[in-house]
C-alpha cells in the first residue's frame, strides 16, 4: 500500500495536561486539545498572499485552511521536545522523524528511518507480536492507545504512553500510522511510591488493633474499616461498609443528633473530639474517645472525614473505682471521726473511775467490762479507717530495724483485753538470738494484734494460744497457733477477702466485720512478707504463719518503749478547748483529779478571751469546732506575746499522715487521735513539764 503524504490525512487530538488558573489564587487542571494531523494537513501548504488585502469589516470569518495556512508545522512538531511524534507507513515502518523522538529514544533520524517500529519494544513484547496486534487495532477501530516498557537505542527502558492513528486514503484504506509516545517513567515512579506508601499506611492502619480507624464519606457513611474497628466494634467489613455512622451511637444520641452535630463541627473547625458511650454490633456499650477530622483535597473540596475511636471503658471504670475508693476512704475518716467523738468522754470517764479508789468488786468489774469493749469498739474503728486507707493506697509506713521480740510484747499486750477475757494464756517460743527485720513497729504490732484477737475469738474459754518464731531461708518467720473451731478447707482461699465470715454453728455470734484478716494481709504484703492460714479442718484449730524479711544487717535497735511518766507530774496549766461538752468535761474532770488547773471554753472565741488571763503551760484544741476551728484558733493564740511559752496539742478523731501534717504546719506541738488513753496524755503532761523546766517554772 503506498503511503499517503500528511496533505490527505484526517484529523484527531492530542491532550497534553496543563495547569490554569481562572481566577486569582484559584488553580484548576484541565486537558487541552490539539489538533496535531489538521496541522499535520498543513505541513505542505503554500504561504499566505502577502499582497491579500485585509477582509472588510462585517466579512464572513476566513476558513481554518486559509487562516493556518502561514504557519509552518514542520516547524511546530520539530520543536516539541517532550513527545515524541512521528509516522510509520501501514507496514510499520518508520517514515519520519522529530527532535522530540531523537531526545526521547535516543536514535537519530538516519539511524531509524526504514527502521520497523517494533525495535522500541522488548523482546517479550515482540515475541508475543504486541506490535502487530496495536496496528491492527489501530486499523479497525482508527485509533490505539497503550501504556508499557519501550527501549531506548541503550538498551535502557522507560514506561511510555503510546497512541497510534490510523491515516486513510481518500479511498478510506488506510496508508500509514501517526505515532505519538510520550515517556510517563517519572509519573509511573511517583504512582508507584504513592501506590506503595498508601499499602503501608493500609498495613499499618490494618496491624493497628487498639484503635477504630475508618473513613467516612461527606453525608457519614462508612467507606473504609480495619482490624482494631472490626475488635473494638464487632462489625466485618462486609456488615459496615455502606452503613451511616450513627449506627454506633446510643438512641437518645441519635435521636439528640449528636452524630450529625459532631459531623458538622468537624466540617466547621477541622476536627471535633468527644468522650461518651458507644453501642457495639451485640448491643453492649463501651465508653469511648471519638476523634473526627474533616479530609480535604487540594481543591479544598471536602472528601469526608476520618474517624478514630478508642476504647477506654477499662480507664472509666479504672477512674470511678479510685473515684469510689477516695469516696469510701473519706466516708470511712468521716464515720471514725464521728464514732470517735463520742469514745473521747467515755474513755476519759473510764479514766476518771481508775483513778477513785476503795470501790466495790461489781464495779470495778463493770467498769474493766466497759474498758474492754472501748477498747474493742476504738480497735474497730481504727481497723475500719486503715482497710479504707489500703484501699486508696494511703498507708504510709515508718520503716526501722525492728527486734520481732519487742513486737511480739507488744502485740500480745495490745490484745489482753481479749485474752483476760476469755481467761486465755499466750504461750511464746522465740529464738535465744534476736530477730531484726525493717518494719514499721506500730503496724507490725497491730498485724499481731489483729491474728492474736482472731485467735481468742474462736476459741473457747481458758484455752492456750501459741506464738512462734523462727528464722527461715533468710525470712523471719512467725506463727500463731490456736485450739479453736478451725477453718474449713473451701475457706481457706478466701479468708483474707474483704468481710469475708465463716458462718457455722461453731462461730455463730462471734461477730466482727471481717477486716481484721485483710488488714494483716495488706499490712505484711507492704513489708514484702506473706501470710498464710492452715488448717486440719473444723474443729482442729488455726494456724496463721507470717514471713518477713530479715534486716539486712544487725544493727542495734532502738528501745521503742513508751516514754511514760514514772512519777507524778507538776500542778500544770491546761486550757482544754472542744464544742463537745461531754469530751471536755470529762476530760478536765480527769485532770483535774490529777491535780492539773483546768479551764474549758466551748469554741475558739471563748479561747482566745480566756487564755491572755490564764495563761495555759498545755491548750489542748478540738480541730472540728463550727464558727472557729481548731486551726483558726491556734493562729489566734500563736498571735497572744503571753502565750510564748504554752504547748499545743491537737485532738481530733483524723489521724493520717495528712492530718498530722497539716496540724504540724499549723503549729500543734502533738497530735492527738481521740479517745486518747490516760497513758498516752501522761507522756504529753510529762513533755510539757519537760519543757516548762527547761524554760524556767512560770
Amino acid at each position: 500500500m503506498a503511503f499517503v503524504p500528511p496533505c490527505h490525512c484526517s484529523a484527531t487530538q492530542v491532550k497534553p495536561r496543563a495547569r490554569r488558573r481562572p481566577s486569582p489564587g484559584v488553580c484548576f487542571w484541565t486537558i487541552t486539545h490539539f489538533h496535531f494531523l489538521a496541522a499535520m494537513n498543513h505541513l505542505d501548504a503554500p504561504p499566505a498572499d502577502d499582497h491579500d488585502e485585509p477582509a472588510p469589516a462585517g466579512s464572513a470569518r476566513p476558513s481554518p485552511e486559509r487562516a493556518t495556512a502561514g504557519v509552518d508545522y514542520g516547524m511546530l512538531v520539530q520543536a516539541i521536545q517532550d513527545y515524541a511524534i512521528f509516522l510509520l507507513d501501514a507496514t510499520g515502518h518508520i517514515v519520519s522523524w522529530s527532535t522530540g523522538a531523537q531526545k526521547l529514544k535516543g536514535y537519530t533520524e538516519a539511524e531509524i528511518i526504514g527502521e520497523h517500529f517494533s525495535r522500541f519494544y522488548t523482546a517479550e513484547a515482540v515475541a508475543r507480536g504486541w506490535p502487530a496486534y496495536e496496528l491492527q487495532q489501530a486499523s479497525l477501530t482508527g485509533r490505539f492507545e497503550d501504556e508499557g516498557w519501550r527501549v531506548r537505542k541503550d538498551g535502557t527502558m522507560f514506561w511510555s504512553n503510546v497512541v497510534i492513528t490510523a491515516i486513510r486514503g481518500e479511498d478510506g484504506k488506510v496508508t500509514g500510522f501517526a505515532k505519538i509516545t510520550r515517556d510517563l517513567s517519572a509519573q509511573r515512579e511517583y504512582l508507584e511510591a504513592l501506590r506503595q506508601s498508601e499499602e503501608r499506611f493500609r498495613l499499618l492502619v490494618d496491624s493497628v488493633k487498639d484503635y477504630a480507624i475508618f473513613m467516612l464519606d461527606p453525608d457519614g457513611y462508612v467507606v473504609s474499616w480495619n482490624a482494631g474497628a472490626a475488635r473494638i466494634k464487632g462489625y466485618s467489613r462486609e456488615d459496615i461498609v455502606g452503613r451511616h455512622f450513627s449506627t454506633f451511637y446510643p438512641p437518645e444520641d441519635v435521636a439528640a443528633g449528636k452524630p450529625a452535630r459532631e459531623l458538622a463541627i468537624a466540617r466547621q473547625i477541622g476536627h471535633v473530639e468527644d468522650e461518651g458511650w458507644r453501642v457495639r454490633k451485640d448491643g453492649t456499650t463501651f465508653w469511648a474517645n471519638v476523634n473526627i477530622t474533616a479530609v480535604y483535597d487540594e481543591t479544598d473540596r471536602l472528601r469526608g472525614f476520618a474517624k478514630v475511636t478508642r476504647d477506654l471503658t477499662e480507664r472509666r471504670q479504672r477512674e470511678e473505682l479510685e473515684r469510689s475508693g477516695d469516696r469510701m476512704r473519706k466516708f470511712l475518716a468521716t464515720l471514725a471521726h464521728e464514732l470517735r467523738n463520742p469514745l473521747a468522754p467515755v474513755r476519759n470517764a473510764l479514766s476518771v473511775m481508775q483513778l477513785e479508789a476503795g470501790v466495790s468488786s461489781t464495779l470495778a468489774r463493770s467498769r474493766d467490762l466497759i474498758d474492754r469493749q472501748v477498747t474493742h469498739l476504738t480497735r474497730l474503728v481504727d481497723d475500719l479507717l486503715d482497710v479504707g486507707r489500703i484501699m486508696s493506697d494511703k498507708v504510709e509506713l515508718r520503716v526501722t530495724d525492728v527486734d520481732l521480740a519487742e513486737v511480739v510484747a507488744r502485740g500480745i499486750e495490745a490484745a489482753r483485753p481479749f485474752t483476760d477475757a476469755h481467761e486465755q494464756r499466750v504461750v511464746v517460743h522465740l529464738p535465744r538470738d534476736p530477730v531484726v527485720v525493717r518494719g514499721d513497729m506500730t503496724r507490725l504490732v497491730q498485724v499481731l494484734q489483729n491474728l492474736l484477737h482472731n485467735a481468742s475469738k474462736f476459741s473457747p474459754v481458758g484455752s492456750r494460744v501459741d506464738v512462734q518464731g523462727r528464722v527461715e531461708h533468710r525470712m523471719a518467720v512467725l506463727e500463731v497457733c490456736d485450739q479453736g473451731c478451725g477453718i474449713p478447707v473451701r475457706s481457706l482461699d478466701r479468708i483474707f477477702e474483704l468481710f469475708a465470715q465463716e458462718k457455722d454453728s461453731q462461730t455463730a455470734g462471734a461477730g466482727g466485720l471481717g477486716i481484721g484478716l485483710t488488714l494483716c494481709k495488706s499490712l505484711v504484703e507492704m513489708h514484702g512478707g506473706s501470710i498464710l492460714a492452715s488448717s486440719e479442718g473444723v474443729g482442729c484449730g488455726s494456724r496463721f504463719t507470717v514471713s518477713l524479711p530479715l534486716a539486712a544487717a544487725p544493727s542495734a535497735v532502738a528501745d521503742h518503749a513508751p516514754n511514760t511518766a514514772d512519777g507524778d507530774v507538776a500542778p500544770l496549766r491546761i486550757l482544754l478547748v472542744d464544742d463537745n461538752r461531754d469530751s471536755a468535761d470529762s476530760l478536765a474532770m480527769l485532770l483535774e483529779l490529777k491535780g492539773h488547773t483546768v479551764r474549758i471554753a466551748y469554741e475558739g472565741q471563748q479561747a482566745l478571751d480566756v487564755a491572755p488571763r490564764f495563761v495555759p503551760h498545755l491548750a489542748v484544741i478540738d480541730l472540728a469546732m463550727p464558727k472557729m476551728d481548731g486551726f483558726a484558733t491556734i493562729a489566734g493564740l500563736h498571735a497572744m506575746p503571753e502565750l510564748g511559752n504554752t504547748m499545743y496539742a491537737a485532738m481530733t478523731g483524723f489521724g493520717h499522715a495528712t492530718d498530722r501534717e497539716r496540724s504540724r504546719e499549723a503549729g500543734f506541738d502533738v497530735h492527738l487521735v481521740k479517745p486518747v488513753e490516760l497513758t498516752l496524755f501522761d507522756d504529753l503532761l510529762a513533755q510539757v513539764e519537760a519543757r516548762r523546766g527547761a524554760r524556767g517554772a512560770g
